[in-house]
């Protein structure tokens, strides 16, 4: 057995399951036959419907499962076989899970970016099967004489090998002699059955028959960035903004948002999104709360795109110039941190391509442009694209403001309604810019139907918005977590944001500070990428009557924060942030999206749950183990017990182990079974390092 580590830093992979790679060449069949001679099905990592590859990003532990059986008792094995982007080939084998139903699984950390190809290998493990007859007819007296003499032949078999080490062909020779000699005891013909050696020599190159090869199949592994981020939301016109005497506000800049940058970092983000940085029309312009009466010096909509200043490939002049961008993208990049642009292909009334492109929209019988709606919101100042009017000028136009974008640094797009545009639309346009620019993220905001999301997380997008902002009990939770790291995560991937300028659920206007905290904590941990908009760390938690987002929205005027001010007075969550950050890089499990398993606790209250990465599949080599323990009632103090399956994480029932809470440091020693007691009004999460005894 194989096992990678930073020490073999050329392989684009780390397998706990890597074999020597050996050709595979299919028995011949007498018939041809749609069934193989040992059957292969339900192959995953994929899509559904098997129209798009499914994808992992790059350092992510991809599950290679299938389905395979054979008739009778005889036992059989399963490889897969990987072929890297840059031509390397590697065999790692499937261990049977045992489940009824014939499922094999097998784990391998992809490090390498572009288009993997994998196939699984079935056969005839013929040591395995005369391993487990040998065991109990040998045991029993019954055929023993048999039972040595075909072992025998199997080794001598193996021996014959020339690609077997010569130690191991010796042994096996040795071998191969006692269980022929006579005047050994069964008892030692048994002890060569049961030798852990002898069957590791077998696993490693097994002795095979009926060799069934299945069809090939692709993966696309994107870069980290993909698949792994901490999002932070700001609107540069807020940054830097000032109130002057007369009561209006002051747009901020690119130069002044760019003085916000550093505290970004120290927070621990590493995405920055900015909501559309373009000019913003003058034709049916909002003012405060979506009102229709705007005052002079509203600023309006950053989502109502384009006016008499340029449309989407044109800054805002109140922000800056093209140049002043740049330099905001630089700067960010100096803190490690990665810009984001709202990609919004709607347009406002004053838009040039409303003028110069009006097939471009729906025009409606009375000769009027139709505005957006999404019931029982109106959108007067937008008007939405037609994309069937004319799909080769819009097509040609979406790509050129993207590749633009890209050319002024930025490499991820937040793109705004996606499911409101043709699918297709986002099939060609991701893999038309992807083919010269793999590096490019899209991250689909779409809060629509099932079905839909997981379409354009299909088709493309390497990221997914989700429901989870509002999926707050413990059931819900663990329903949405199972999910969307085991149902869909071969081709969605979730950005758990806490809140956005459009979403604040009553959880968060309702649930206190303890709500901030337990919302963080689990979108933090529950996936490699979540994401927190501006002010949630001041915890903005007043609504607009009758809607789910704050009053006095920031999506229609410029907000001034004193954010130092509230950090110095202990009124924000700015340092359980930073704390949350440092945990994530700290922890490689955290990093991982597929390895989330739910346990139980007795409180309705109490969502438990692990992330375990092996050290075999870990960048450091070390095994790495984090517990979520949260109280998800912000409104009181719980007490229960917790049970854990800690096989998870190697540790048999009962036997104890160290667990240190890396928020308080409080450490305890843990079994299977544990008492908690969570006070929301302090510390609502227990996120806990499993260290293992001292």
């Amino acid at each position: 057995m194989v096992t990678t580590s930073r020490s073999a830093p050329s392989r684009p992979w780390r397998s706990a399951s890597a074999l020597p790679v050996r050709d595979a060449v299919a028995a011949p069949s007498a018939h041809e036959t749609s069934t193989k001679r040992i059957p292969l099905s339900r192959v995953t990592p994929a899509v559904p419907g098997g129209e798009f590859r499914p994808k992992a990003f790059d350092g992510e532990v991809v599950p290679f499962g299938v389905t395979a059986f054979r008739e009778g008792h005889d036992v059989i094995g399963v490889h897969v076989r990987l072929f890297a982007p840059s031509g390397d080939v590697s065999l790692h084998r499937l261990s049977a899970l045992h489940d009824g139903f014939d499922r094999w699984r097998t784990q391998v950390a992809l490090l390498e970016q572009g288009v993997w190809r994998f196939r699984f290998e079935a056969f005839g493990d013929d040591f395995a099967t005369w391993e487990h007859a040998a065991d109990l007819k040998i045991a029993a007296g019954v055929d023993a004489p048999l039972m040595r003499e075909t072992g025998a032949l199997l080794f001598e078999r193996a021996v014959a090998e020339k690609s077997r080490p010569i130690a191991e062909r010796r042994i096996l020779e040795a071998s191969a002699a006692s269980l022929r000699d006579a005047s050994a005891t069964h008892v030692e013909a048994l002890r060569i059955v049961r030798d852990p050696t002898i069957a590791g020599y077998f696993r490693a190159r097994p002795l095979t028959s009926l060799v069934t090869i299945g069809d090939e199949h692709e993966l696309l592994v994107e870069r980290e960035r993909a698949g792994v981020g901490a999002w932070y939301e700001f609107f540069p016109r807020s940054e830097g903004s000032r109130r002057l005497k007369d009561g209006t506000v002051k747009s901020g800049t690119f130069r002044t948002a760019m003085k916000r940058l550093p505290a970004v970092g120290a927070l621990g983000f590493d995405v920055l999104y900015l909501p559309p940085i373009h000019p913003i029309g003058t034709i049916n312009r909002k003012g405060p709360n979506n009102t229709l009466d705007p005052k002079p010096g509203d600023p309006g909509s950053p989502w109502a795109i384009g006016s008499a200043a340029g449309g989407h490939d044109a800054v805002h002049p109140e922000l800056g110039t093209l140049a002043d961008f740049r330099a905001f993208v630089r700067a960010a990049r100096s803190e490690n941190i990665e810009v984001a642009l709202d990609l919004a292909l709607q347009a406002a009334p004053d838009h040039p391509w409303v003028a110069e492109h009006p097939e471009w929209f729906t025009t409606l019988p009375d000769g009027s442009i139709a505005f957006a709606e999404n019931p029982p919101k109106k959108y007067q100042d937008i008007y939405p694209i037609n994309f069937d009017n004319d799909p080769t000028g819009f097509y040609a136009e979406a790509l050129r403001i993207v590749k633009h974008w890209v050319a002024q640094g930025v490499a991820i797009f937040r793109v705004d309604n996606p499911h409101t545009k043709p699918l297709q639309f986002w099939e060609w346009l991701i893999r038309t810019v992807n083919a010269e620019h793999p590096d490019v993220v899209f991250l689909a905001e779409a809060f629509t139907r099932p079905r839909v999301m997981q379409g354009l997380a299909a088709a493309g997008f390497q990221q997914s918005y989700t429901y989870f902002t509002w999926r707050n009990t413990k059931e819900e939770l663990e329903e949405f977590l199972t999910s969307v790291s085991h149902e869909t995560s071969d081709f969605m991937r979730p950005n758990l944001f806490v809140n956005t300028p459009d979403i604040l659920t009553e959880y968060l206007q309702f649930g206190g500070r303890a709500a901030y905290k337990v919302r963080a904590a689990i979108a933090a941990t529950a996936a490699p990428v979540y994401g927190v908009y501006a002010g949630y760390e001041l915890y903005e938690n007043v609504a607009r009557p009758g809607a789910e987002e704050n009053i006095d929205n920031e999506k229609f005027e410029i907000k001034t924060r004193d954010w130092a001010g509230a950090e110095a007075q202990g009124d924000s969550l700015a340092p359980y942030l930073t704390r949350l950050n440092e945990i994530r890089r700290a922890h490689p499990a955290l990093r991982q999206l597929r390895n989330l398993s739910v346990h139980w606790s007795d409180d309705d209250a109490i969502l438990v749950y692990s992330k375990h990465l092996d050290a075999a599949l870990s960048p450091t080599g070390r095994s790495d183990t984090i517990l979520v323990i949260a109280n998800v009632d912000p409104h009181s103090v719980r007490q229960t017990m917790v049970h854990l399956d800690t096989r998870i994480w190697g540790v048999e029932p009962g036997d104890a182990f160290d667990v240190e809470d890396l928020v308080t440091g409080a450490r305890w020693t843990w079994t299977d079974h544990d008492f908690v007691k969570l006070d929301a009004f302090v510390e609502p999460v227990h996120i806990l390092h499993i260290k293992g005894r001292e």
